[in-house]
């Protein structure tokens, strides 16, 4: 069953590829018109126009808040009730250090604020925050699928895993139009309708 979406699409797999042909190219313009450099960085309000920017297309849920509790195997994300202040407090944690940047992905995460898409979107707002503190970016074509799922699925009990691949693929060119597209390859990282896929809670 597709999510309710703007072009009525109502098969998965149809929406699953018009959705990535969309948000990749609207993932082009935030780069090629350097449109991320105007949004607000660390906090859940630019990861919100990111996410506004990607989907607004595709989705009227864009860049808004879910307003359904959601889980992924036996892991649930943050509660609708507590979502709000979650977001908050995630926006107030530090950023000046690796550790704390991959902590407060960590946290993005769990939150799992919005209905579809939040893969792509946090890993472009992780980016911007290690490109605006530490002049880093994460060379996400060195990061194995597997692996990187594994270390997400594992990161709200232990987060050393996480870190580590994180650590190991930073790099210094912080333009680097191809390294930028990876992060946001929905077939390499297989967010959208698959295995990262998480479940509406009835």
């Amino acid at each position: 069953m597709a999510l309710k979406n703007k072009f009525g699409i109502t098969d998965s797999s149809e929406l699953a590829r018009v959705e990535e042909k969309i948000s990749k190219m609207r993932a082009i313009e935030l780069f090629e018109k350097n449109l991320l450099d105007t949004f607000e960085v660390g906090t859940f309000r630019g990861l919100a126009q990111i996410h506004k920017y990607l989907f607004d297309d595709i989705y009227d849920f864009a860049g808004q808040v879910r307003t359904v509790n959601m889980a992924k195997g036996n892991f649930r994300f943050a509660s609708v009730m507590y979502l709000e202040e979650a977001l908050k407090q995630i926006g107030k944690m530090p950023q000046s250090t690796f550790d704390e940047i991959a902590e407060k992905y960590v946290e993005m995460n769990i939150a799992h604020p919005f209905r579809e898409g939040n893969g792509r979107s946090t890993r472009i707002w992780l980016d911007a925050i290690l490109k605006k503190e530490l002049k880093l970016v994460v060379d996400w074509r060195k990061i194995d699928k597997e692996d990187y799922l594994f270390a997400m699925e594992r990161s709200p009990v232990k987060d050393v895993e996480i870190k580590l691949l994180l650590k190991n693929a930073l790099m210094d060119k912080i333009d680097d139009r191809e390294v930028y597209m990876k992060g946001i390859d929905v077939s390499y990282y297989y967010e959208g309708y698959e295995v990262f896929k998480a479940e509406e809670l009835k």
